[in-house]
């Protein structure tokens, strides 16, 4: 089995006139934190976009656990977990059920106890009954997370998971991070948090204007994005 989680090579996306990124290749090992840092406008959510399978690149390849973006994509999303800027649970359901149609998605077996289980983890177990629409952005938030985990992914993409979160937050979900890694997985951490992103990553890319500028180490990483901001 490969030791690579990702692999990107040489991809470009444009829109129009515009290249949103200008042929960056990288490489995540399993098990790392992989921060993806730079400046509003860098090309980060772009790639993070193509990675979840949202978005196809204009020109390149990527690979995911071993799998072609461009031939395999139904199987990347069934490894992979994502948290974007919404957490795309039904406004009108309760937690519950919208963590429920999730699972049912994706045959997790016994669902009523990983909800159960996720919910309390994120602290959101008295919030179950509740209609997602009466969440604050920190609660969808953590409900996100716990949408994206249901599954167990191998793969973790996370879109700006700290924006909106108070401090006890904040601290759980770096947990869960580290708990993640610690099992092995991989987390691919999009975040303009570069404190956090020094503690928590592993391997680090800044990218600017579509392109990348730096890899290497994570300290460093976020020294370069600050200074680029």
């Amino acid at each position: 089995m490969s030791t690579a989680a990702l692999r990107v090579h040489s991809v470009w996306k444009r829109f129009g006139a515009r290249d949103a990124l200008a042929g960056v290749s990288l490489e995540a090992p399993r098990g790392a934190c992989f921060a993806l840092l730079g400046h509003n406008g860098s090309g980060k959510t772009t790639l993070l976009r193509i990675l979840s399978t949202l978005w196809q690149p204009t020109e390149g390849d990527i690979e995911v656990l071993g799998y072609s973006l461009a031939k395999d994509a139904s199987a990347i999303r069934a490894r992979i977990g994502v948290v974007l800027d919404r957490h795309l649970l039904p406004r009108d359901f309760s937690l519950r059920d919208g963590l429920r149609m999730y699972a049912d998605l994706h045959a997790v077996p016994d669902a009523a106890a990983r909800i159960e289980s996720l919910a309390a983890r994120l602290g959101l177990a008295r919030r179950l009954r509740d209609p997602v629409r009466t969440f604050s952005r920190g609660m969808g938030q953590r409900a996100s997370i716990c949408r994206a985990l249901l599954h167990d992914p191998e793969v973790l993409l996370l879109d700006e998971p700290f924006t909106g979160l108070d401090a006890a937050a904040l601290d759980v979900t770096e947990s869960v991070i580290e708990e993640i890694k610690a099992a092995g997985r991989t987390v691919v951490l999009v975040t303009h948090d570069l404190e956090r992103a020094a503690r928590l990553a592993t391997h680090a890319v800044v990218l600017s204007n579509g392109r990348k500028v730096f890899e290497g180490d994570p300290v460093a990483a976020a020294s370069v994005a600050g200074s680029a901001s």
